[in-house]
């Protein structure tokens, strides 16, 4: 008799996945820990794995349909084994989302075509005229269905935004000592191939305010506050279809160093789609870091469960007074978004102090 392969729940919020394409074809041996398919749930794209030695004699359910947690995905059984219907009529629906594109408005016939065919640098003229500039529409008009991942972050960060009171704390810290540090750094240890980043202070750093201002790296539970002993540290990272939180645990026993190697490693398999649940669930307190595209201060959204969340602007050069004189300096804006009903304001206050003296004198993360 052949085994059924159902889909299985693969995060913590998941209710369906998304089968986004198979490995192995109808008629393929299958041996136990052959990778069958790719499914995306609501956090990440993962493989799918067998646990039985066989053919796969049936696929239910087709590359690009979402299927419910439970529903069967394919039979693995004997050579020549003939299945020809769903071994339960009574499990949760398979059912393939439909895309709808519509017609493109017209556009005229020499527009974006014959730009793409002969614009180079050495025909086009400054941004500034209007002949480098494209006449037709920006893009083709369309709807697409909403992928697993953002159906979550949107059902999460609406909760978050209605449900949670939020309120705001921002400091100014001076940045000349951290990266005249990370310059240092990065320079002595090149040939051992250690980059680090601003990012990697910040991270560690955030582990070290909790360790002196604790309350921040709290939970609402309701009739209680559940208050974490580990700074679990998540950070935010932009991928194709929303972001991921990949989390780097016990950040607070962990080196700089480590910390860097680590949250490269989590931020390429983010990218890739191929973090396991363990690596974006459990955190305790997240980053969110614009620096790097340009952005000087920002306020984000609490990642639910946690009580806060950093938000971390870009270093900008501008006038400050130094010893009652105005000199060049930089400076980079950190804005942390509290929910009042574990954070009060003089607490996410302190944090902010906490945090403004370790990345000013950031030789104290080294320690």
């Amino acid at each position: 008799m052949a085994n059924i392969i159902e889909m299985p729940k693969l995060s913590d919020t998941m209710t369906v996945g998304t089968l986004v394409k198979w490995l192995k074809q109808e008629g393929d041996p299958v041996k136990s820990g052959d990778m069958l398919a790719e499914v995306e749930t609501d956090k990440a794209t993962m493989e799918l794995e067998s646990f039985f030695d066989g053919t796969l004699v049936k696929i239910f359910a087709p590359g690009g349909s979402q299927v419910a947690l439970g529903a069967p995905l394919c039979a693995i059984g004997k050579p020549g084994e003939v299945i020809t219907a769903l071994p339960n009529p009574t499990a949760p629906s398979v059912s393939t989302p439909p895309v709808t594109v519509s017609a493109p408005a017209p556009v005229a016939p020499t527009a974006v075509s014959s730009l793409a065919k002969t614009a180079n640098p050495a025909t086009t003229t400054s941004i500034g005229t209007s002949t480098v500039l494209a006449k037709g529409p920006i893009q083709d008009e369309r709807t697409v269905t909403v992928s697993n991942m953002r159906g979550a972050i949107a059902r999460r960060l609406l909760e978050s935004k209605t449900q949670l009171p939020h309120f705001y704390v921002e400091i100014e810290i001076d940045a000349n000592p951290l990266l005249t540090l990370r310059e240092q750094l990065n320079a002595g240890l090149e040939k051992e191939g250690v980059k680090l980043s601003v990012n990697d202070f910040v991270l560690k750093a955030s582990a070290e305010a909790l360790r002196r201002v604790p309350q921040v790296n709290g939970s609402w539970e309701g009739s209680q506050i559940r208050y974490f002993s580990a700074a679990h540290i998540a950070f935010a990272v932009a991928i194709e279809d929303g972001l991921i939180t990949p989390v780097i645990r016990d950040a607070h026993l962990k080196s700089i160093f480590a910390i860097s190697t680590e949250a490269k490693a989590l931020g390429k398999r983010a990218k890739e789609k191929k973090l396991g649940p363990a690596e974006f669930t459990g955190g305790t307190f997240c980053v969110s870091n614009l620096g790097m595209m340009g952005i000087p201060r920002f306020s984000a959204i609490i990642n639910p469960p946690n009580a806060a969340i950093l938000a971390v602007g870009t270093t900008v050069q501008k006038p400050v007074v130094k010893n009652d004189a105005i000199v060049i300096g930089q400076t980079m804006t950190l804005t942390l978004s509290c929910d009042h009903r574990v954070v009060d304001g003089a607490v996410g206050a302190q944090y902010l102090g906490a945090l403004k003296q370790l990345l000013e004198a950031p030789a104290l993360l080294l320690v």
